[in-house]
């Protein structure tokens, strides 16, 4: 029995749009197609759609998919060798957890953490905030991150401890605002993020157009999202809405300048 692209997309739950897409890339070819372009699948087709929504399942992308299908590679095999990569990234994963949560319970004062683990984590910590600045806003804009960290070659764990202390109790403030039903973008919100902007400017030279993009940051980067969780979990949307509130309204930031992120600090 034959059914159309719409009644395979309704039966094995995915857009008509994605089995489109399989059938553009040489993934899933309909059975056949009729003079008037309509598409027809057969059991056959059903069966390879089926193997290509196990594997989807699993994370296994699309080329390596196709490959795995079209030379016949025993599934198993296959399977066993997307569990490898699985465990591989699981333990790169665990490594950066653990880094992590060193450099927390360091900036937190955590006196169960040595001064070696202190800077060990403070070391990874700004090696991958660098790499995600380089990404995000171009070379020049993780270049003035880097200069701005030498300017604190000498510092000592309790000069940043100090500075980390600070950095809580503006958070806790922006809490208790957040519990009161504050607006981050309300005048008293603002105000309290003027008090992170300049922090901010402290060790990083932003623009008005880094310090607005600095608002994904703050919410997709796991080393600066899990330090504002430690004070309230549900803070850090509440501060990225401030900071891009803040660059638009007290900065001058302006919605078309976003593409201009790129052109340094």
């Amino acid at each position: 029995m034959e059914r159309t692209v719409s009644e395979v997309a309704k039966l094995a739950g995915v857009s008509v749009r994605t089995l489109r897409h399989y059938d553009a890339i040489g993934l899933l070819p309909p059975g056949r197609v009729t003079t008037n372009g309509y598409r027809y699948y057969g059991r056959s087709e059903l069966l390879r759609l089926q193997r290509i929504l196990l594997l989807r399942e699993l994370d296994v992308p699309l080329p390596a998919i196709s490959r795995i299908l079209d030379e016949q590679e025993d599934e198993v095999t296959a399977l066993r060798g997307h569990r490898e990569q699985l465990l591989a990234e699981r333990k790169r994963l665990d490594t950066m957890l653990g880094s992590v949560e060193r450099t927390i319970a360091g900036v937190s004062g955590d006196e169960t953490v040595t001064d070696a683990e202190f800077f060990t984590g403070l070391t990874e910590a700004r090696s991958r905030l660098r790499t995600e600045l380089a990404e995000r806003f171009g070379a020049e804009v993780a270049e003035g991150f880097e200069r701005a960290v030498r300017e604190t070659d000498g510092w000592t764990r309790e000069d940043y401890e100090q500075l980390g202390d600070e950095g809580r109790r503006l958070l806790l403030r922006m809490a208790a605002a957040r519990d009161r039903g504050v607006r981050p973008d309300s005048p008293e919100g603002l105000e309290l993020i003027e008090l992170h902007y300049q922090g901010v400017l402290e060790l990083w030279p932003a623009t008005p157009t880094t310090y607005y993009a600095l608002g994904d940051l703050l919410v997709e980067n796991a080393d600066q999202r899990a330090i504002i969780e430690t004070v309230d979990k549900d803070l850090p949307e509440w501060l990225a809405a401030g900071v891009r509130a803040y660059a638009v309204r007290r900065l001058g930031y302006a919605q078309n300048d976003k593409k201009t992120v790129r052109g340094g600090v």
